[in-house]
């Protein structure tokens, strides 16, 4: 399994970026995935998640701002990013958990990651 971030960048607050996450040689039907961000100095969080059936889950930091998404044809997993705030600003992880359609937002128990992309917000 090889998972691929693109679409991060800098922007100001209350701009959006929307974030992929382009999967390969993954051919679970059922399974678990979510991107993570981590700023400096700070534990890796989890941000959204969604399973095989489109269940998706959020933190509350992001709720009503984030929407996460895929488009199975495409092996593509995404997030969409509307009113960003400085407090965003991280480094951006997709992570797989291919035995679950639990969705978990504890970064330690997702089997594959990317190897992430940055964004930066500037007040």
């Amino acid at each position: 399994v090889q998972l691929v971030e693109s679409g991060g960048g800098s922007v100001q607050a209350g701009g959006s970026l929307r974030l992929s996450c382009e999967a390969s040689r993954f051919t679970y039907s059922r399974y678990c995935m979510g991107w993570f961000r981590q700023a400096p100095g700070k534990e890796r969080e989890g941000v959204a998640t969604i399973n095989s059936d489109g269940g998706t889950s959020y933190a509350d930091s992001v709720k009503g701002r984030f929407t996460i998404s895929q488009d199975n044809a495409k092996n593509t997993l995404y997030l969409q990013m509307n009113s960003l705030k400085p407090e965003d600003t991280a480094m951006y992880y997709c992570a797989a958990d291919p035995y679950t359609m639990i969705c978990s937002s504890r970064y330690d128990l997702y089997n594959y990651w990317g190897q992430g992309t940055q964004v930066t917000v500037s007040s």
